[in-house]
């Protein structure tokens, strides 16, 4: 089974690739990047390029689920409203592209990957290094390791709910 999870956002966006199989205990990550857009772009052509961009993913990598991270409120609601907006765009190409939607929250995603929901980013990705097959050299921004980490949480829902 092959995962696309994405870490939402306007600016970056995290996306993975991850791959289970039955020779291995670990997922494989196939795939990741941290994909920008420009702050000099209209707001709708920065949508638009996310959305070619999951959809280019979609057609090469074939993943069956998109597990994605909900909405973290803060205090900035415009930043709010984008990425809402952004995560609408990932979706609707996530759909259109036959894929199930998987949603977590950041403290689901905490425990998935370290069994305690105020997981700092430091012991995030300290686990997700131990939990897949990844060339460790190759340097990853966060958004990537988020994304690998969103990945792994469906991994770890559909282990016990395998009806999603």
């Amino acid at each position: 089974m092959r995962i696309l999870g994405i870490d939402p956002g306007f600016e970056r966006v995290g996306i993975a690739i991850l791959e289970k199989n039955s020779s291995s205990e670990k997922e494989l990550v196939l795939f990741s990047e941290c994909f920008k857009t420009s702050a000099k772009l209209e707001f709708s052509e920065r949508l638009n390029l996310i959305g070619t961009e999951v959809k280019k993913i979609i057609k090469k990598y074939k993943p069956e689920v998109l597990s994605i991270e909900t909405l973290f409120l803060n205090t900035n609601q415009k930043t709010v409203m984008n990425v809402a907006e952004a995560r609408g765009v990932i979706i609707y190409e996530s759909t259109q592209g036959g894929l199930k939607v998987f949603q977590a929250s950041p403290p689901q995603i905490k425990i998935a990957i370290t069994g305690y929901g105020r997981a700092d980013k430091k012991q995030i990705n300290r686990m997700v290094q131990m939990l897949v097959n990844i060339d460790k050299k190759e340097k990853k921004l966060d958004d990537e390791w988020d994304a690998i980490a969103i990945a792994l949480t469906a991994f770890a829902h559909i282990k016990r709910y395998p009806h999603i």
